[in-house]
């Protein structure tokens, strides 16, 4: 059990917290959700020690250890279990089977032992920072943005990891269907407090609403109720008739709980600027190839044609080549070979990683959206800065004072500039919260042009997408049909997320075996040495003893001889593994 009480937490621009209050109990895992600011990575540090809370206390249990998985990639070993092998405690240095054990759990091979960690992908780098999490036994494991920048395969792998893992999590990401579908409560940082409840995020806010619903109807009340109150101590206070019946209801108006004015976070909230076109299609791609070098060749003789009104989603595992394609499509890159046409109507946005990076980091939000649209009056790009959450003076700010999640809604504000037909959209909802991704959502819904969009988010698939086209380790292929048509007819390549990947673990040479149960022995040593010890003693003394304390004595003696066995059971259980 995790319990923080009373906890308060400000910087010189803003109040985080008042008085915030959670308790988690044995394995809850809780999703945690708020607006962007509102101090959800904040609480994280607190937990962790990094940062230290203005007012209130954290308890937690004696021993009780808490793990974060790690984003970024450090690796300083040359093979991949000297590297996972770097987060044993000193005790367990030479253990190696324990950090073998792990990543075979993770879907490693014996193979893979010695291969460079850098050489693996995004997601199986992931892995291993989460294997060295695991060596550390943690009992609670809190993650930030765990899925940002994993595949679709990674995404689903490590949902099923967290929902069998025994302890507690709590879990920050801007993926709904991941949380849901991971954690047993949802919890809310709303107005400066805490809020948890069982269930998924779409009861959650569901109970939000209701909560600010009833919160209204009591204040409309009482507002009526204090009107009343100083209408009549208005009209009879002067009179000496009634003058003690007024005073009365002084006192009563004296002691009510005044409900406070519910004060709304703002949301993004935005429709993408049509331009008419009566062209069928609005591009069309032949045969389009390309790579780095005629010997890297990432994609070729890819063919579509994108209709309007349609959406096509573009996706895979990480570093096949989706962004590409897309940048190519653009015009960002030139192809190898094949063609891209254009229809003479068509005008295109495009939001995309590389494009957060041409943003012009001394230029305030307000020019960047006018510079890609100088017809604009100001109290229409003040309108459009309003929609993107950058009101009043907020307008003012310069790109580089900006974080990632402020950077894309600038670029969306860009979009929302023109007079488009057609979106490319690449990973649109890194960075954004819940609130802004459902937003986006229904945007691109609305939009009456087309759509090419690069997503690693199964919900945002589901939602806006006709067709796609899939990489997958032979290269691309065009699928015309929906995203669960293709998990259905089709499905991914080595899907580890819905069932566990079964890994064969090639045999042993006899100098590898021998070193393992060395290691083994040496362990079951250390471990069950201080138990023998104390069981010698308490044999020794328990002759001599008489009554209650012979009783008790002869109790902790048998726990011992049973934690013996059972120790006993385990380490040769792993003997006979190897």
């Amino acid at each position: 059990m995790i319990e923080l009480i009373n906890i308060s937490k400000s910087y010189p621009t803003s109040e985080l917290y008042s008085d915030l209050n959670l308790r988690l109990n044995a394995g809850d895992k809780v999703g945690l959700v708020g607006r962007n600011g509102t101090g959800k990575s904040t609480l994280f540090k607190l937990i962790l020690g990094e940062e230290h809370q203005d007012a209130g206390e954290i308890k937690f249990p004696k021993a009780y250890r808490i793990g974060t998985l790690k984003q970024y990639f450090n690796f300083t070993e040359k093979s991949l279990i000297d590297e996972t092998a770097l987060a044993l405690s000193e005790d367990d240095k030479y253990d190696i089977y324990k950090a073998e054990k792990i990543l075979f759990g993770l879907g490693f091979t014996l193979d893979d032992l010695e291969k460079d960690p850098k050489s693996f992908s995004g997601g199986f780098q992931i892995r291993i920072n989460l294997a060295k999490l695991l060596l550390t036994e943690p009992n609670m494991l809190l993650l930030d943005e765990p899925t940002n920048y994993l595949d679709i395969l990674s995404i689903r792998w490590l949902k099923a990891f967290l929902k069998s893992f025994p302890g507690e999590v709590i879990l920050i990401t801007h993926d709904r269907d991941f949380m849901d579908s991971v954690c047993s409560h949802t919890l809310g940082i709303v107005r400066k407090s805490a809020m948890i409840i069982p269930g998924g995020t779409r009861k959650f806010y569901e109970q939000i609403a209701a909560n600010e619903e009833h919160h209204e109807k009591q204040k409309i009340a009482q507002d009526k109720k204090i009107k009343d109150l100083e209408e009549f101590i208005a009209k009879n206070k002067a009179r000496a008739a009634t003058a003690t019946l007024a005073q009365s209801k002084v006192k009563i108006l004296e002691k009510m709980d005044i409900l406070e004015d519910i004060q709304f976070d703002s949301n993004l909230n935005f429709d993408f600027n049509y331009k008419d076109t009566s062209a069928k299609f609005l591009v069309e791609v032949k045969d389009l190839s390309f790579g780095y070098s005629a010997d890297n060749i990432l994609f070729e003789n890819i063919t579509f044609a994108l209709s309007r009104g349609e959406t096509i989603g573009i996706i895979g595992k990480n570093g096949k080549g989706k962004s590409t394609l897309l940048n190519v499509v653009a015009g960002e890159l030139e192809q190898l070979s094949g063609s891209v046409n254009f229809h003479p109507s068509c005008e295109f946005g495009h939001f995309g990683q590389t494009n957060i990076s041409h943003l012009n980091q001394n230029n305030t939000i307000m020019d960047e959206i006018y510079s890609v649209n100088h017809k604009l009056p100001e109290a229409l790009i003040r309108s459009i800065c309003g929609l993107m959450m950058f009101s009043g003076d907020n307008a003012k700010k310069k790109i580089s004072l900006l974080s990632g999640g402020e950077k894309s809604r600038v670029m969306l504000g860009k979009i929302i500039a023109q007079d488009v037909n057609l979106l490319f959209l690449d990973e649109p909802t890194n960075h954004l919260d819940i609130d802004s991704i459902d937003a986006l959502t229904n945007a691109i819904k609305a939009f009456e042009g087309s759509c090419m969009i690069v997503t690693h988010s199964e919900e945002l698939l589901r939602a806006v997408c006709d067709r796609l086209i899939v990489f997958t380790n032979d290269g691309a292929l065009y699928f015309n049909g929906t995203y669960d048509e293709f998990l259905e007819k089709i499905g991914w390549e080595d899907d580890d997320g819905s069932e566990k990947k079964k890994v064969v673990k090639p045999k042993r040479t006899k100098k590898e075996i021998k070193k393992l149960r060395a290691a083994i022995v040496i362990e079951k040593s250390k471990t069950t040495a201080p138990i023998k010890k104390e069981i010698e003693e308490l044999e020794a003394i328990i002759p001599s003893l008489s009554g209650k304390q012979k009783s008790q004595k002869s109790t902790e003696l048998l726990d011992l001889q049973n934690r013996l066995e059972k120790l006993n059971e385990e380490f040769d259980i792993k003997l006979n593994e190897v």
